[in-house]
């Protein structure tokens, strides 16, 4: 029993002294739609993610999976009362994720957004007693994944996307920058306890109303992990610990 218990602590211990692997840990976090400076509209949610990272108590992150529908919100109204956003009087956001899954050095990849904003002209999106005369219904289905979706109404609006990415997202002259890093800002300790992760994508939206002919939008995907994911190397302590209390006992 002790030869068996002695092989299950060395074995743990190795593979968090610095092998990649795979680790299912719960994260919190928000995804959040940003309609040009204005401030984004998030989905708050939380779910359990597959991170492959390195070293002895997490690390870099190598890969990250994150399953469908965790960030999943229908009909969420945002006013917008800042005059320097007129004619937008509020936006209105209906979107859920798919399954995404990122890579790289500089991480990033895949991960589809279903749904659309609906921005409301000229008033507020939930104002019954003046409705909002017009309204821009931008598509998200290319959000995180790329391509182009095309809607042809009073306005016709082309929304272009792109990939996620941990750097940064530009449309235009405007950008937004993401991030990994753990609880001291560093990249390698990512996969730590209270280690972060921003992920952003751009959406290039053109519509055929001159003074909005490039909309930039982006799409903010925030990730704050719970527990460590280390979880390997304390269980492998705890056996070894549960070794030297056998070994102290035989003795006696």
């Amino acid at each position: 029993m002790r030869r068996l218990l002695s092989a299950l602590a060395i074995s743990l211990l190795a593979l968090g002294a610095g092998q990649a692997e795979a680790v299912v840990i719960q994260a919190t976090g928000s995804l959040g739609i940003q309609l040009s400076t204005l401030p984004p509209v998030t989905i708050p949610g939380s779910a359990f993610v597959t991170v492959n990272g390195t070293g002895a108590a997490g690390g870099h992150v190598n890969t990250l999976s994150i399953p469908a529908s965790p960030f999943n919100i229908t009909g969420f109204v945002l006013p917008v009362t800042d005059p320097a956003a007129a004619p937008i009087g509020g936006l209105q956001l209906t979107a859920h994720n798919n399954a995404g899954a990122f890579s790289g050095a500089t991480l990033g990849g895949i991960m589809p957004v279903v749904g659309f904003t609906k921005v409301c002209l000229f008033s507020a999106c939930d104002n019954t007693a003046t409705p909002p005369p017009a309204n821009l219904n931008v598509p998200l289905n290319n959000v995180g994944s790329g391509g182009q979706a095309f809607v042809a109404t009073l306005v016709n609006i082309t929304a272009s996307g792109a990939p996620w990415t941990a750097g940064t997202a530009s449309v235009g002259t405007v950008s937004v920058q993401g991030f990994q890093h753990g609880p001291a800002s560093v990249a390698s300790s990512t996969a730590t306890a209270s280690g972060s992760i921003r992920l952003v994508t751009p959406v290039f939206v053109s519509t055929n109303i001159a003074s909005s002919a490039v909309v930039p939008v982006f799409g903010i995907l925030d990730l704050h992990f719970v527990p460590e994911p280390g979880t390997l190397l304390l269980l492998g302590s705890g056996i070894a610990g549960l070794v030297i209390t056998g070994r102290k006992r035989a003795q006696r």
